[in-house]
């Protein structure tokens, strides 16, 4: 039976039997702080599908995330993750597997596998993006006039400088400063779309349709094709403080859409045909992003929060409780081949890219690349799946469950009224026992006797009715010697 690591308050229970290596690191006290979580350790040969991915093509992900490891000259993260995660990527450099085997053995000698859930769910959920590829113009005019903005001069979060390109995806307060200081809501998604914004010189560039802009915003990155050919690349750089609200759930509660409907494409088909209706429901998701160019080329991937280039069915984003370049093996049935989720979807995937929508320790974002393909795929995908997460060796998994705080308590219950309480129980046991046995003791209707049909042959009758007195009263006779005297009792 496996032993179940529960994460609550933050801290992970991780008293496993036989997780601690002889050869593990000196990380420190301080356990792991995954909110909300539950860890069950696994063998590699119960993770369905994990012999048969190309672990190669994954060690290729892990390599580039281990690149902004080898390149932070000072560690700016304490997690002991982060640390252990070091440790694994410094052996990757001299590892150079050459073939699918020696890279699945790389990993198996340097993770543990656990799987992860929410605390109390038994999966993960998992959606898809990509990088939108669109027409726009420099300029605005009739025919592109959507605009897509760079981050707002006098947008600020508690905490950070004015300016500072170092700007928090979340976690953090953001809005603008009032004439105290204090920082206060920014304009929403509904006031920008109506023009808040207009006459600040923030506009990048400028699309056709408002849903392109939206998916835009969504998707985190593009590429915008601009009159003369050039493809302008964008990624994003900050939002304005407000939650994610998915337009397409709103579709649904507002039945607007089928449920069973719901994709990219069905939300870009039902605001086409409401052009009046569709700013409103746009308005509900008051979140907006902005957005900075990253470049003026066709190759390559979007970088992704991380810092390196996402690689389409290997990089996912993630939520920022997870460390960038922690792989997790991803199981689930999706609908890649067609609109019905039944492709096998098992495959070893790296973490190097956040969002604002992807909240929880077992949700993750697939990145499937660029173009309309890629987009068909990812608008598809709202589907559970089972997450296992690799934990590098060097995590003392014992010492984390050292800090495992106990379960809450059970309130503390008089024990006078806890015996009041059995008192009764008891006594409705007792009738009810009461009743089973008197049931038991009633005894069963007497058989009637038969009589010989001579005795009650009779041309006129009188011999049928004596022998019916006569039966009448040997069935009381025998009916008294069975159950004793019957007394008569008057109807309440």
């Amino acid at each position: 039976m496996p032993v179940r690591l529960c994460v609550f308050l933050g801290s992970i229970a991780a008293a496993a039997l036989g997780l601690s290596s002889p050869a593990c690191a000196q990380l420190g006290d301080e356990p792991l702080k995954l909110a909300d979580s539950q860890l069950e350790p696994v063998k590699w040969g119960d993770v369905e599908g994990w012999a048969g991915d190309d672990h190669l093509a994954a060690f290729a992900a892990f390599q580039a995330s281990c690149q902004t490891f080898r390149n932070a000259k000072r560690p700016d993260d304490d997690r002991p993750i982060y640390n252990a995660l070091r440790e694994v990527c410094r052996r990757a450099t001299s590892a150079r597997p050459s073939n699918k085997e020696a890279a699945r053995r790389f990993f198996e000698d340097n993770f543990r596998p656990v799987q992860i859930t929410r605390l109390g769910e038994a999966q993960g959920f998992l959606t898809g993006y990509y990088e939108p590829i669109v027409e726009g113009s420099r300029f605005p005019n009739p025919e592109f006039h959507v605009p897509l903005y760079r981050r707002p001069h006098d947008l600020a979060a508690a905490g950070y400088k004015p300016g500072s390109g170092d700007f928090p995806n979340k976690g953090a307060l953001i809005g603008r400063r009032n004439e105290n200081g204090e920082i206060v809501p920014y304009h929403d998604r509904g006031a920008i779309e109506a023009g808040a914004l207009d006459g600040q010189k923030l506009e990048i560039c400028w699309l056709r349709d408002p849903f392109e802009a939206l998916a835009i915003q969504i998707q985190g990155s593009a590429r915008v094709v601009l009159e003369d050919g050039t493809p302008l690349r964008l990624n994003y750089d900050s939002h304005n403080g407000y939650p994610y609200t998915a337009v397409g759930r709103v579709l649904i509660e507002r039945n607007l859409v089928p449920r069973e409907e719901m994709s990219m494409q069905r939300i870009r088909d039902w605001m086409a045909a409401n052009p009046d209706e569709a700013p409103k429901v746009r308005a509900t998701n008051r979140s907006y992003v902005f957005f900075h160019v990253t470049g003026l080329s066709n190759e390559g991937e979007p970088v992704g929060a991380q810092g390196v280039p996402l690689i389409p069915g290997r990089s996912i984003a993630v939520d920022k409780i997870h460390v960038y370049g922690t792989p997790f093996f991803i199981d689930a049935s999706l609908p890649i081949e067609s609109a019905k989720p039944n492709t096998p979807f098992r495959r070893l995937m790296i973490a190097q890219d956040t969002g604002s929508a992807i909240v929880g320790p077992a949700r993750a974002d697939l990145y499937w690349g660029a173009g309309d393909d890629a987009a068909r795929i990812a608008g598809r995908i709202r589907h559970p799946g089972r997450f296992v997460m690799l934990l590098p060796r060097e995590l003392d998994m014992i010492e984390a469950g050292k800090h495992m705080p106990l379960p809450v308590a059970k309130p503390n219950i008089p024990e006078a009224e806890v015996k009041k309480e059995e008192g009764k129980a008891k006594q409705q046991a007792a009738r009810e026992l009461d009743t089973i046995e008197a049931g038991k003791q009633v005894p069963l209707p007497v058989a009637k006797p038969k009589v010989p049909e001579t005795e009650v042959k009779n041309e006129k009758g009188k011999p049928k009715q004596h022998a019916g007195k006569t039966e009448e009263k040997s069935r009381a006779k025998k009916l008294r010697r069975q159950v004793g005297t019957v007394r008569w009792r008057p109807r309440s």
